[in-house]
């Protein structure tokens, strides 16, 4: 918890720095946060501190998914009361419609860029967002196109798709095992981790509706959008 209070302030004051007076304004939250370390976990332990897990590559979730529920309480995505230790990793129904985060041993403390539009700005650019349901849901892409002002499929726009700068996306492999009553085999893999196949599948997706495969995919979604889905930013110039 002491790490969501942290995101959450961080948010806060982001906002505050780039103009941005709204959380509807915010359409995209990158995050870079630490993980423990076996020399971490040996330091905590040797002060009497134990630490949430002693796998390093556990830890990531638990680093990613207090990361995201920061972000939704600095919005006001949830309920301030509904986030506990408990609920970390675990409450699937809470969480943020616009955060993406990704956890590394290089750091130990939490990066947080703000993206959104500010009344007043200069800059060419706008950004807008739309949450994939699941891994799927190319309707969900073209409401983020469409949140940053353009229409992909309207004639009238041929130029439209020229005038995207980025795409960002959330993967997360559906933990049901299941995409719209289909099996899917991502969590079986024994060669493969599962976020791999997700951000491919997502990244295809989005590809597809763009027609450009220029984009970033980041797996492991933890509180990042709904199980198995994740949140889509478009970064467009405007008109």
């Amino acid at each position: 918890m002491a790490m969501v209070g942290v995101v959450e302030d961080s948010v806060r004051r982001a906002m505050g720095s780039a103009g941005i007076a709204t959380a509807a304004d915010v359409h995209f939250v990158q995050i870079k946060c630490p993980l423990l370390t076996v020399d971490a976990i040996t330091d905590a332990a040797r002060r009497g501190r134990p630490t949430v897990t002693t796998n390093t590559y556990a830890s990531m979730g638990y680093s990613r998914a207090a990361s995201a529920l920061g972000v939704a309480l600095a919005l006001g995505e949830v309920p301030a009361d509904a986030v506990t230790d408990e609920g970390i990793g675990r409450r699937w129904d809470l969480y943020s419609r616009v955060a993406s985060t990704s956890a590394g041993v290089e750091l130990d403390n939490c990066e947080v860029l703000v993206l959104g539009n500010a009344e007043g700005a200069a800059s060419e650019l706008v950004i807008g967002h739309d949450v994939m349901e699941d891994a799927i849901d190319a309707a969900a892409v073209r409401g983020a196109l469409a949140s940053a002002g353009v229409a992909i499929d309207s004639a009238s726009d041929p130029d439209a798709g020229a005038r995207v700068v980025g795409i960002f996306a959330k993967a997360e492999a559906a933990p049901a095992g299941r995409i719209r009553g289909r099996r899917h085999t991502m969590m079986d893999d024994s060669d493969i981790n599962h976020t791999r196949h997700a951000r491919a599948a997502v990244a295809a997706v989005i590809a597809l509706v763009i027609g450009d495969p220029m984009v970033y995919v980041s797996g492991g979604a933890e509180h990042q959008g709904p199980s198995g889905g994740g949140p889509v930013a478009v970064i467009a110039r405007t008109p």
